[in-house]
């Protein structure tokens, strides 16, 4: 088995320092879209309101009119 290669101190310090500027890359972007993503969730559950409130109506609607029996 071959022995370990001493990486050097440059490329440690690159590759920490990469590591380092991608989670803090990382966490302003996630700050950016936190509430973007907030707001889409907001419309999408006033949305979901609206559409089973017309899909009620039309149940009812769809009830009302169908022949039955007691007519």
């Amino acid at each position: 088995m071959v022995p370990p290669v001493a990486v050097s101190p440059l490329i440690k310090t690159a590759r920490w320092s990469a590591l380092l500027l991608g989670v803090f890359y990382g966490k302003q972007r996630f700050d950016y879209l936190k509430p973007i993503a907030e707001e889409e969730k907001k419309v999408e559950e006033a949305e979901k309101i609206a559409r089973v409130e017309q899909e009620r109506i039309a149940k009812q609607l769809s009830e009302a009119n169908s022949e039955t029996i007691l007519k």
